[in-house]
């Protein structure tokens, strides 16, 4: 497992989006970035994270920082996801998973007593250089967006 610690260089990274796009960190150079894993769409937590960063898209924007989920879901998958739930953040598709490798938020996980290995929900504040500010990992959603903004305004 990767172990990215503040400030370190983010690793690069380069994700087809929902909407038949593509987000790199190369060309979000002089915006922040906060770039949130989450282990599936459409599921409740998930849902809850993805829709409390939206609330949140305009206030992210004035700060100068721009709101990437990212999962190993399909991108047909993240086009569903976000249409219903009327998401307003970039959603990256990370099938392969190397991202999350370079991340280090591929990881073994439990759930009742039997081990896995799946996607721990984390997030990281990447500023206009490339550099990470802040890294939150296993994170509780309930005011995660919240915490995340404040953080930004302090960049």
């Amino acid at each position: 497992m990767t172990d990215i610690t503040e400030g370190q260089a983010a690793p690069a990274f380069d994700l087809p989006t929902d909407g038949d796009g593509r987000v790199t960190l190369d060309g979000l150079k002089g915006k922040s970035v906060i770039l949130y894993f989450y282990p599936k769409a459409d599921t409740p937590g998930c849902t809850t994270e993805g829709l409390d960063f939206s609330v949140l898209t305009d206030r992210f924007a004035a700060a100068g920082a721009v709101v990437i989920g990212v999962s190993r879901d399909a991108v047909k998958k993240l086009d569903r996801f976000k249409a219903k739930h009327d998401l307003r953040i970039i959603l990256g598709s990370d099938e392969d998973g190397a991202v999350c490798e370079a991340y280090g938020t591929w990881i073994m996980k439990k759930l009742y007593g039997r081990e896995y290995m799946g996607v721990e929900r984390a997030t990281f504040l990447i500023d206009g250089a490339g550099l990470v500010r802040h890294v939150w990992r296993n994170v509780k959603v309930k005011g995660h967006a919240e915490q995340v903004l404040e953080a930004t305004r302090t960049l």
